[in-house]
């Protein structure tokens, strides 16, 4: 049964990628290609960086390349990360943090034969999250905070339980020390373009995998996102598109006209085409608020009314943001409004408050007699304010005052990040993958005599 079940998955999302073979043609330049490692690497020039497609690529609705087609590139620059050595410097991490530069220029396929190809550096790599519109909110303000609440809990609870909690817990203690290694992180992603067009021969098809259902979560864990298939019971669809421009909070305009481009073709239940790759949806950005001051956040809502198919007459459609890649955290309403995820402000200030007063509690001290558990009290203070080296500073044997001053620095600059400094601004890069729920309008065009 979970074999059949997952064929079915695989069947409704990726019809030519799991059943045919891809046919061969030409990649057209200026085709966006977005690519994933799977593994963390050393933040070094000339390092190897193998990564491969998130999506497919398609040309005139033929399937070139599949999903997870290994493409091979390696780090020609290291640029520095100004934002991000100022921040570290101010928590006592003196590291040169930098961004890579990377430069893909091979395709490698199923049969292992290399495909040289032309594309412009990469220098701006972050982890990709994909937001998820859930469905419409049941109840009412309590019930919307209650799930605000809840998902600050659930976020705080998979650091500690989620995957890959040794290694953050090993990156935290990094941070704790004023000199550490560098990586580039697992997970990171880019999106780049071909400069010219490539030559690409057919390859057979990918097997199908049945994979077994997920468990069903607990309820402190975050919910995985649904699968959408390609189309809905009741004649919507779900459409892969590109931006094909940038949007951000900070700099859109309400109003601006918008265009996407659909990335992957659209079937009917007969296999015959209803939305080629290719065709453009036209809409307009219709809420653009900047971040603020005191953590309020930058807000972004887009929708598409229009469905340009080449050599036909264009479409009035109805549209919903269901889902996009952001180099943010960012979450999206039932509305398709896009904002950052509820954050946790309280719980990490009251930490490092309660560190940074521990130098000024002198009673146990007094009873005790002991200059060594005093010493032990210095540096709690000094590791809230400045890691290792308020450590080092407590440990000194200086005064309690002034271990506990850098305790309490620490946990105002956490608490100026959380509720003074401004708030995260909600931006989208060009080529960016969204997903749209697009239903043909069916009411018949105004008559000019006719009354609304």
């Amino acid at each position: 049964m979970i074999g059949k079940s997952a064929l079915a998955i695989a069947l409704s999302l990726f019809p030519c990628a799991a059943l045919c073979q891809t046919e061969g043609g030409t990649l057209p330049g200026g085709t966006p290609l977005a690519l994933r490692i799977d593994d963390h690497l050393p933040m070094r020039n000339g390092q190897p960086v193998r990564a491969h497609l998130i999506y497919p690529i398609y040309d005139n609705d033929k399937l070139l390349l599949p999903k997870d087609t290994i493409v091979d590139g390696s780090v020609v620059d290291l640029r520095s990360d100004r934002s991000r050595r100022i921040r570290a410097v101010l928590g006592g991490d003196f590291t040169p943090f930098h961004k890579p530069v990377v430069h893909f220029n091979n395709f490698v396929l199923t049969d292992g034969a290399s495909i040289p190809f032309v594309s412009s550096d990469a220098a701006d790599g972050a982890p990709i999250f994909r937001a998820v519109a859930p469905p419409p909110a049941k109840g009412g303000f309590l019930r919307r905070q209650f799930d605000g609440l809840l998902t600050v809990a659930r976020t705080d609870v998979a650091i500690f339980t989620g995957p890959g909690k040794g290694d953050r817990l090993v990156q935290f203690l990094y941070t704790q020390i004023p000199y550490h290694p560098q990586r580039i992180e697992k997970g990171t992603a880019w999106t780049i373009e071909t400069s010219h067009s490539v030559e690409l021969p057919p390859e057979p098809a990918p097997p199908v995998v049945a994979v077994a259902s997920p468990p069903k979560p607990h309820f402190w864990e975050q919910p995985l996102p649904p699968a959408d298939p390609a189309r809905i019971d009741d004649g919507s669809w779900i459409v892969q598109a590109n931006l094909d421009q940038p949007l951000s909070s900070e700099t859109s305009k309400n109003g601006q006209a918008i265009k996407a481009t659909v990335a992957e073709p659209i079937f009917n239940p007969d296999h015959t085409i209803a939305i080629p790759q290719g065709s453009t949806l036209i809409g307009a950005v219709t809420r653009a608020k900047p971040a603020r001051k005191f953590g309020r956040t930058g807000v972004l809502t887009f929708s598409f009314g229009q469905l340009q198919v080449p050599h036909e007459e264009t479409r009035t459609v109805e549209t919903r943001l269901t889902g996009a890649d952001s180099a943010r955290d960012i979450a999206l309403n039932s509305e398709g409004q896009a904002k950052s995820k509820p954050q946790d402000k309280i719980t990490l200030p009251i930490i490092l408050a309660l560190m940074a007063s521990r130098p000024l509690d002198g009673d146990r001290d007094k009873i005790g007699g002991g200059g060594g558990n005093g010493l032990g009290k210095n540096a709690v203070g000094g590791a809230a304010g400045l890691g290792l080296v308020g450590t080092v500073i407590g440990l000194s044997g200086g005064s309690p005052n002034t271990a506990a001053a850098i305790g309490y620095y620490g946990a105002a600059r956490a608490f100026y990040y959380r509720w003074i400094a401004r708030g995260q601004k909600i931006d989208f890069a060009k080529n960016t993958r969204i997903v749209v729920e697009t239903t043909p309008r069916r009411s018949a065009p105004m008559k000019p005599d006719q009354q609304p």
